[in-house]
């Protein structure tokens, strides 16, 4: 790899990592996964947005993601299965937070990890900004991604970056003191949960694809 494109892919995988980092649907879902319901539960959630983000990247490298960051159909399509989503990750969440302390019927946060990962999946295949994140941090690497080769080995990086960003954010969500600040103001903050839940909706609903 010549300095040039060594360059362009610093490049590629540094615009990505902060917008995998930056605070979004997939950084609040984990974060309040693992502050519920533990590191475990925050690590499976982690692995789906990880596995979608690696989907989206997979179909950019192979040349893909342009048509779908052009085609305004299927960007609506994702946009609207994205924010519904959200919207019933906010009802849950304003769910937990009218139920009293004793009522711990099985929530969302108790789920078996299996149903975590696919979550997370979810969460991220129906993002359609993960879509134009990976466009354009491809896109500001052009010359790193002249070849399939190494843009794939771009995509593999940032991929792992982004699980290590969501692996993060549960590891430090899930410590003990904060868990204990959770349970102590459990229904606040599920309520805080559920009104940023439904903002990110409701500002993916409104957002448009060119911005």
């Amino acid at each position: 790899m010549t300095d040039p494109t060594f360059l362009a892919a610093i490049t590629s995988v540094a615009t990505f990592v902060f917008a995998a980092g930056s605070p979004g649907p997939a950084t609040l879902a984990v974060s309040a996964t693992a502050m519920a319901g533990g590191r475990a539960r925050g690590m499976a959630l982690a692995a789906g947005l990880t596995f979608g983000l690696a989907f989206w990247g997979g179909v950019v490298a192979l040349g893909f993601g342009a048509l779908v960051a052009e085609s305004a159909a299927i960007l609506t399509v994702l946009k609207l299965i994205g924010a519904g989503y959200l919207f019933y990750l906010a009802i849950a969440s304003g769910r937990a937070a009218l139920r009293p302390a004793k009522q711990e019927n099985l929530t969302p946060l108790e789920e078996p990890a299996g149903r975590l990962m696919r979550r997370g999946l979810f969460l991220n295949l129906s993002n359609p900004k993960a879509v134009l994140a990976w466009v354009a941090a491809l896109a500001l690497g052009t010359e790193a991604a002249s070849t399939s080769v190494v843009s794939i080995l771009i995509v593999v990086i940032c991929a792992m970056l982004g699980g290590v960003i969501y692996i993060g954010y549960a590891t430090l969500f899930s410590l003990a003191p904060v868990m204990a600040w959770y349970q102590r103001f459990r229904r606040w903050i599920e309520g805080v949960f559920a009104a940023l839940f439904a903002g990110a909706a409701l500002r993916l609903l409104v957002w448009r694809g060119a911005e």
